[in-house]
């Protein structure tokens, strides 16, 4: 029978895959990282084949540890890293290059022209989006633009462009299939998220020929089935979806309102905003929350820089834990920050702030200080940065936020996720799977191929383990939320 989906999590410094069943449950899950490139200040790359490479061996060695066959799987979903840019010959299935990942700041300065020169608002009326290094637009350029020999291959249709999903499924297919999803689309800058098509003014504005570009498909739906990995061979790829695209449908986030934030190296706020694009409010994106069921959805999304980077480097930067886990006693070790206030700008602000001139700053210290108050500042930062994103969501999106379902490593915190509620003012809700980003993608290469009846019955399968409720009024942290709206100000511009 087939009876389990697999789930391809391919992300920044790993590739992973886990397998579900029916009941949203894990089977098993395998894990290979691989290594990151830097051959410059504020470049990041990877190698397109370690890429694949790692995927595949992770899903023969899941099927492996569940016992299973192609034959046992109903579908495969796709989760991935957004933006990271890609660029492969058509003949051949060779890179051309290495890939450029979303953390790449190379593109710095043409963004600053395409800024400077008035191209802003046509590109956020069209894209939903900011223009930044961010997003793959100029990373596709720039490759094009340093080596004439890849433009002049490009014009002349015989390369492909993808962002991680496309290079996933063009492996997977044994090269049959050029294809996308609309998330992944979406954070392209060359996407039109009304019209939802690629556009010409978008192409012309950042010189990349439409040949290169992938066909767009919906999130949830047929894609192709597996020709290129014999042990995989039949099953079709049936769900798509950016990483934190999936993690809101794997939260079951199907209301316009509900809201999600991932908690990782950095912390990523999605509100689903219904069918209609919301034109985001200043320092927030517009983005697709995913197409399925016949239908587009949209999302507002804040994207925060440094969330439980922050812990790393309380523990490698400073000496001040050993282990990560440690931060929670140590924090709760204190009523208080006893007024330190940590502003984790190291690589420039995120959401809803977008200053790339800001760098870290440490408020507020005094001869009582100790490094306890340092570690209790460190989990009131992610949670300040959190509670910002979520009232410009509020503000902008005219959506009334009830409650915020959470995820990604730093979720498992308690002391982190009581302090996020009270300074919020909402309940916080962590789930039982809180492997949400890979069960988004079963969710929806599951729907797509009939293997769950419907959303009713996906979001059936969501459980809550624990809610963290407001456990004091919100009055009390007005004094600590002025002192932190002044050090955000005093941390802005830096570098200038």
């Amino acid at each position: 029978m087939r009876d389990h989906i697999l789930a391809l999590d391919q992300g920044t410094t790993s590739s992973r895959a886990l397998i579900f069943d029916r009941s949203g449950g894990l089977v098993a899950v395998a894990q290979e990282e691989f290594p990151q490139h830097y051959p410059k200040t504020g470049w990041v790359e990877h190698d397109p084949d370690e890429i694949w490479t790692t995927q595949r061996e992770t899903a023969l060695a899941a099927l492996s540890k569940a016992g299973l066959r192609a034959e046992n799987i109903a579908a495969i979903g796709i989760t991935n890293q957004r933006e990271t840019t890609l660029l492969w010959n058509r003949k051949t299935g060779r890179p051309v290059a290495p890939a450029i990942v979303w953390q790449d700041r190379r593109t710095a300065g043409l963004c600053a022209e395409l800024n400077d020169g008035g191209a802003a608002e046509m590109v956020r009326k069209k894209t939903g989006l900011v223009i930044d290094s961010y997003f793959s637009a100029t990373k596709i350029r720039w490759l094009l633009d340093e080596n004439p020999a890849l433009r002049k291959q490009a014009e002349a249709g015989e390369l492909a462009f993808g962002t991680v999903d496309s290079w996933l499924i063009w492996k997977l297919t044994g090269g049959r299939l050029h294809a996308t999803d609309a998330t992944n689309a979406s954070r392209t800058l060359l996407y039109h998220i009304g019209k939802l098509d690629w556009d010409d003014e978008l192409l012309d504005l950042f010189r990349v020929p439409r040949s290169l570009l992938p066909e767009v498909r919906p999130s949830g739906g047929g894609f192709a089935e597996v020709s290129g990995l014999p042990l995989l061979n039949g099953i079709p790829i049936a769900g798509v979806a950016g990483d934190q695209h999936a993690a809101l449908f794997g939260q079951t986030c199907f209301e316009p309102g509900m809201a999600k934030n991932t908690y990782g190296t950095g912390s990523f706020v999605l509100m689903n905003t219904g069918e209609t694009p919301v034109a985001a409010p200043r320092g927030l994106v517009s983005t697709i929350a995913w197409q399925a069921d016949g239908k587009t959805e949209y999302a507002l999304e804040g994207s925060v820089f440094i969330a439980g980077a922050l812990v790393q480097w309380l523990r490698d930067g400073l000496g001040i834990i050993d282990k990560a886990e440690q931060i929670e006693a140590l924090a709760a070790s204190v009523e208080d920050s006893g007024g330190v206030v940590i502003v984790p700008a190291f690589t420039g602000l995120g959401a809803p702030h977008w200053d790339p001139h800001a760098r870290g700053s440490v408020f507020g210290i005094s001869r009582g200080t100790t490094r306890a108050h340092v570690a209790r500042a460190a989990l009131e930062a992610i949670a300040w940065q959190a509670v910002d994103v979520l009232e410009a969501m509020e503000a902008g999106g005219g959506l009334q936020l009830e409650e915020l379902r959470v995820d990604g490593g730093a979720a498992r915190n308690n002391l982190l996720m009581q302090i996020q509620a009270d300074f919020l003012g909402k309940p916080v809700a962590r789930p039982r799977m809180t492997e949400t980003t890979a069960l988004g993608a079963a969710f929806l290469a599951g729907l797509g191929v009939g293997f769950w009846k419907d959303r009713q019955a996906v979001a059936e399968q969501w459980k809550q383990e624990r809610a963290f409720r407001p456990q004091a009024d919100a009055s009390r942290f007005q004094e600590g939320r002025q002192a932190w709206r002044r050090a955000i100000e005093r941390t802005k511009g830096w570098l200038e």
